[in-house]
């Protein structure tokens, strides 16, 4: 397809595509004479993913750029490219290592992983930015006195381990590898707060249940 039918396709304007062009988040078209490009349906599944990226996840264009290197880098193991392309997503801040509760949370953590037994989860909490922002939740909870930790957190953690199962399943129905990890990315930006929603909706439902509207 040439970039006009692109664009209507994707819903993308041409000076925007352009623009990914320009900025490495696309590639380039195959070069039929000097002034057109041919693309295919990669380029328009990777629009969509560049779109959904910058304008539904708020992703800044650079960190975009750093995620689809990742998505694309072919040397990488599906684990680690997979884990590389969300770890360069937005993160919490760093914790303060010299904080008393943070400390603490990292024992609480540390205890939940091996209460469960993801010793894999394990040997990543150095480099893990999902370990790091469930100390800094759990330091947050214990500094406002609430007893929260790893026998509290263990069934939570069962129940996110069966939907991890159920989102990888979905990943795998993609043919390519760099599908999966676009459907994974697509999961973190998308899935994620559609779970927190139904999370919620479910207390809500649950409220109602045991109290009632009073």
């Amino acid at each position: 397809m040439r970039l006009a039918e692109l664009s209507t396709r994707s819903g993308v304007s041409v000076a925007t595509i352009k623009y990914y062009l320009r900025e490495g988040l696309l590639p380039q078209g195959r070069q039929i004479n000097a002034t057109t490009s041919e693309y295919d349906e990669e380029h328009l599944r990777r629009l969509r993913l560049v779109r959904a990226m910058i304008q539904i996840g708020r992703v800044p264009v650079a960190t975009v750029r750093e995620v689809l290197g990742h998505v694309d880098d072919d040397s990488l193991g599906r684990t680690i490219r997979l884990g590389a392309a969300l770890w360069a997503l937005p993160q919490v801040p760093e914790p303060d290592e010299d904080d008393e509760y943070v400390r603490a949370a990292h024992r609480e953590v540390g205890a939940l992983l091996d209460r469960l037994g993801w010793q894999h989860a394990r040997q990543l909490t150095s480099i893990s930015p999902a370990y790091r922002s469930l100390v800094v939740a759990l330091a947050a909870f214990r500094r406002l006195g609430f007893d929260w930790g790893a026998e509290q957190l263990a069934p939570y953690a069962e129940l996110m381990h069966r939907t991890a199962v159920l989102d990888l399943d979905s990943m795998e129905a993609y043919p390519s590898d760099a599908e999966q990890v676009e459907f994974a990315i697509l999961g973190a930006i998308l899935n994620e707060p559609a779970l927190q929603a139904l999370h919620r909706l479910a207390q809500e439902e649950e409220s109602a249940r045991r109290y009632g509207f009073e």
